[in-house]
């Protein structure tokens, strides 16, 4: 029983730590997300707009 209670302590507490540092790294990788595919729309329409002048 002490080896179990042991080993739970060894594991619990490396398990907390990175449930606790998925959760906060959750938000600014959805923040990261969203300027992303915003970046990207920005560029299309800009290089979108260039190579229709181009093509004209």
């Amino acid at each position: 029983m002490e080896d179990l209670l042991k080993a739970i302590a060894n594991v619990g507490f490396p398990i907390a730590v990175a449930a606790y540092l998925l959760i906060r790294i959750e938000s600014k990788m959805d923040s990261l997300s969203a300027s992303i595919n915003q970046l990207s729309t920005i560029l299309s329409i800009k290089l979108g707009g260039n190579d229709s002048n181009k093509a004209a």
